[in-house]
């Protein structure tokens, strides 16, 4: 197993620093990162947590999926690698 989690259901007001304290709870963190859009500065209500440990990540999952925060019921889950995408075609201008 990975120690990479995918973290979903994030309330919009998340931050980095919240969402690292958050998973502390559980164990040493490497990483904690909220993802945004590029265009509106809004949070997508998503990110990812990288634990120090694959026994920490089960840990992580095992206590914080479907727990609160902020209000709402977080769903945590491994972080799968990204899947690979046809190349996109060139854009034609006329």
């Amino acid at each position: 197993m990975t120690n990479k989690l995918f973290v979903t259901s994030l309330p919009y007001t998340v931050t980095d620093p919240e969402l690292l304290a958050h998973f502390e709870s559980v164990g040493d963190v490497l990483s904690a990162r909220v993802v945004f859009d590029k265009d509106t500065g809004r949070s997508k209500g998503f990110g990812f947590v990288e634990m120090a440990t694959p026994e920490l990540a089960r840990r992580a999952i095992d206590t914080l999926n479907e727990a609160p925060l902020a209000g709402r019921n977080l769903i945590v889950k491994v972080s799968e690698p990204p899947a690979s995408r046809a190349p996109r075609p060139a854009s034609r201008r006329f």
